[in-house]
Formats: structure tokens, sequence, C-alpha cells
């Protein structure tokens, strides 16, 4: 059995390889031979802290992923997330690899946004208004900016400092950013992303314009929700995958609307210029096994070429 630390997965990571991996793990959700399980959502002992599991099953993957939350940690100079994954062979079910994959989790999530970015926003979209200030939201908008010219990032969080330390950040990968009020930011905006934790809409759906795209990332649990459910009424409904989406992701609240799977328009390349879309991520397994596979084979990769 292997296992790559957090130092060696951060390494071997990029946007291109995320990008190439979940994009193979959209793909797999039309498969009949794979099988995602529901999410295990849980408490730890201290207040606020948490853990999830993800697990699905390929022919060729198999494994979970193990997400930690324990918000007091940066008090004591340790990360407040955790992520590792665990990939079994299919064949055996003996342990074949563990990585520490926190950094690695965070190119993955943002490139299932840039995909659906890719794949349902203008060709033109050049404004993207992102709301959310926390560890993600960065690569959120560098993954973007590998498939949109984005001539401005509108950043709105309702922390001041964090809002400022983020803009800072993107401006020093080259990115123009701009604190706004969340209204401000739609109605300025291409491109919409919702990164954060919240239980509730993050702005009104008259301030979208027509023609946006909207990505939200933060649902992945029953209760949270990002966007008002008025915009679903005349927007075209994305996600990951259905059953999730419905029950932990945006779209718990998206009642009888239809939704598509993004697997599903893949090659999809023409919109309507005033068609709202929204994409649902809620996070699936298959972009966690994927994304390990690939990181573990370029490690073995280089491993060889070394001897």
């Amino acid at each position: 059995m292997l296992y790559l630390d957090e130092k060696t997965t951060a390494a071997l990571i990029s946007h291109e390889l995320a990008y190439n991996a979940v994009k193979a793990a959209f793909s797999a959700v039309q498969d009949q031979h794979s099988s995602i399980f529901p999410v295990v959502n849980a408490s730890g002992p201290s207040e606020g802290s948490m853990f999830s599991l993800k697990s699905a099953c390929t022919n060729q993957l198999l494994g979970w992923k193990m997400g930690s939350y324990w918000p007091y940690n940066n008090q004591f100079g340790r990360p407040n997330h955790g992520t590792h994954i665990f990939l079994l062979s299919p064949h055996t079910g003996e342990m074949k690899a563990i990585l520490s994959a926190s950094l690695v989790n965070a190119y993955r999530t943002a490139a299932a946004d840039a995909i659906a970015v890719d794949l349902l926003a203008r060709q033109d979209s050049s404004v993207l208004a992102l709301f959310g200030t926390g560890h993600q939201a960065k690569y959120e908008a560098l993954a973007i900016s590998k498939v949109r010219n984005l001539s401005k990032v509108l950043i709105v969080g309702r922390n001041q400092t964090n809002a400022n330390q983020l803009a800072q950040e993107l401006s020093n990968e080259g990115l123009t950013t701009d604190i706004k009020t969340a209204q401000e930011a739609c109605e300025s905006a291409d491109i919409i992303v919702t990164v954060t934790a919240s239980t509730a809409p993050l702005f009104e759906s008259s301030w979208v314009k027509p023609g946006t795209h909207i990505s939200a990332m933060g649902a992945d649990k029953i209760g949270k929700q990002e966007l008002p459910p008025s915009l679903f009424e005349n927007a075209i409904l994305y996600c990951d995958y259905l059953p999730q989406s419905k029950t932990i992701g945006e779209f718990q609240h998206a009642l009888d609307k239809e939704i598509h799977q993004i697997g599903d328009k893949l090659q999809l390349k023409e919109r309507n210029k005033n068609d709202i879309t929204i994409f649902d991520s809620s996070g699936i397994a298959y972009q966690d096994l994927y994304i390990a596979q690939i990181v573990l084979d370029k490690y073995l990769s280089e491993e060889d070429n070394h001897e």
C-alpha cells in the first residue's frame, strides 16, 4: 500500500490535471456499471466539528473520500479543513493507496466549476462575481480564469478583512479585482459563483441579468442554500449527480423543476445568449476517485523516471 502525504500530492496537482480528472468523473455518472453511494455527514466531538464520507465504485476504481472540518484547529496552527482519499483494488478489495489531499480537493472542486462554466457560460463572459472569501474561493476564480478571459473578479464577502486578503491573492495571480455589494456584483456579472456555507439565499433573483451563468458550489448538506428558488423558474438547471443534488445540494430547494446532469451535456457548446444557466455542484465521489488515481499515476510515473 502507498501513502502520499500532503506535500507530495500538492506538488503533483494542477488545474489541467484536475479538469481532465473531473471531466472523466462526470462522464462516469452516465455509466450504468458505476455506482455512487449515499453521502455520510457526521458530527465530531467538539462544537462545530464534522466529517463526511463520499464513496463510489466503477469497474476500475473503488474507494472513498473523508473530508473533515474542525473549526478551532487554526488556533493551534493546524488547518481547519482536511481531506484524505482511500483507493481500494476493485478486484481484491485490498487497500491500494491513501492520499492526503486537501489541496487536491480544492483543485477538484474548482475544476467542476470550470467545466460547468466552459460548457454553459457565454464565450464572451468576462466579469465574475464571487460570493465567499473562504479557503476555496481563490481556486474557483483561478480555475475559471483558465476557461474564460476574465476582465474583473467582483468579490462579495461578509468579512472585510477576508475580502481584502482574497482580492490581494487574486491580484498577485494577475486578476483584476474589486469588492462589491451583492446587488452591485450580480448586476454586473456574466458569471456568478457562490462558494459559502450559507443556509439562506445570498442575493435576489431580480438582480441577475439575462445570459448569466451561475455555479452554486457550497450546498453539500441538508439545509444549506445559496440561491433564491425563484431564480429556478426561468433558468436551465444542471447538476453533477441528480439524486445527490436533490438530497443535499442546492436543488433540494428546486421542488419539481427539470434538472439535467452535466455529464449528459459534455459536448454542449451552444446556448441562447439570454438563457440563465445554473450548475449545482454537490461534489461527487467519482471526482475524488478519478483525481486520486490520476495523481497516483503521475507520482508512479515520476518515480519510475527517477530510477
